[in-house]
């Protein structure tokens, strides 16, 4: 059994290729050669089942020379993410539609047909504030400024009108503790949004254990954590700024949106049932963290303030907000 793996550099790759190789699978790495990828690449240089495909999804010549007769599955993984989708949807586009068409094209132009475990997202559903219980047979409805969201329902459209064997994973927030950078994009979900986490490596088990499953393809699946990985984001955001040491009241609700955004509790009864991958639950997760803190949880304290400072300085809604603009 030989596959691709494409974005294998990425956070949901990483967790992805350590199963893949753990099982014994050959394993075609397909990923763009930037700085951090090139480090991360450095473990897996002379081991015996991964090869290291340097390439870009926006050239087809590169797609097609990676994806040969010899490659079983294709498990698609890449994409561009919030903030840069954000700030860049052509770039969005062109990678996540354009690279996923010419996947879907060397796949096609092969005499024997690899099959293709692709990665979605929550952000398709929308805004799912009031109604925060998912069903994969709901509609997908994206936000109107969602151009990410966007992409990944015309890249699902495109292969459930391929004439490949498909099979669609919608992932939930993914959290790891070796991630737990602060960024802006924390502040645009409301803090009454309900979140079901997954914890990555639950994600690479998953898709791992999708390559020889024969009852997923041509289904749409949800991977999340489950119900021991459900609360809101207000305590979510509540637990992380304690255990870094901020306090749980370091940031008001001023710095959050009230505007539309995604995420909810998604129903993984059947995804469960046939890949067994839901190992890590909320609380698991919370005491990898404080691992990965550690003692600069105290340092952090006597400093709290200018944390905070920092922190509502990066959110556009506590700057709008008829409170003092923080300096």
């Amino acid at each position: 059994m030989k596959v691709l793996l494409t974005g294998a550099f990425g956070n949901v790759g990483m967790s992805t290729l350590e199963e893949l190789v753990a099982r014994g699978y050959s394993v075609r790495v397909f990923d763009v050669q930037t700085g951090q990828n090139r480090t991360r690449a450095q473990a897996f240089e002379d081991h015996p089942l991964v090869e290291i495909f340097w390439g870009d999804l926006r050239s087809r010549e590169k797609v097609f020379e990676a994806i040969d007769e010899t490659i079983d599955v294709v498990i698609h993984v890449a994409a561009i993410i919030p903030p840069l989708a954000d700030r860049n949807p052509g770039l969005a586009r062109a990678v996540n539609v354009g690279g996923t068409e010419n996947i879907l094209a060397a796949m096609e132009s092969r005499e024997k047909r690899p099959r293709l475990i692709y990665t979605s997202s929550i952000a398709v559903y929308g805004d799912r504030v009031q109604t925060p219980f998912i069903q994969v047979t709901d509609a997908v409805a994206p936000n109107d400024d969602d151009d990410y969201a966007k992409t990944k329902i015309e890249a699902e459209n495109r292969i459930t009108q391929s004439h490949v064997e498909w099979a669609i994973f919608r992932l939930t927030y993914i959290v790891s503790p070796d991630k737990l950078e602060m960024d802006p994009l924390m502040f645009h979900m409301p803090l009454e949004t309900s979140i079901e986490i997954c914890h990555t490596k639950d994600v690479g088990v998953a898709l791992a254990n999708a390559v020889v499953c024969d009852e997923i393809w041509g289904g749409i699946y949800h991977i999340a954590g489950g119900e021991r990985c459900r609360t809101t984001y207000r305590e979510y955001i509540r637990c992380m700024m304690d255990i870094f040491g901020l306090g749980s009241t370091c940031l008001p609700e001023e710095a959050f949106s009230t505007g539309k955004f995604h995420c909810g509790f998604m129903d993984t009864t059947r995804s469960q049932a046939l890949l067994k991958y839901q190992h890590h639950t909320l609380e698991d997760y919370y005491t990898e963290v404080r691992k990965v803190v550690g003692v600069r949880r105290w340092l952090m304290r006597p400093v709290s303030w200018a944390a905070r400072l920092y922190l509502l300085n990066r959110s556009a809604y506590y700057r709008k907000s008829s409170r003092k603009p923080a300096v």
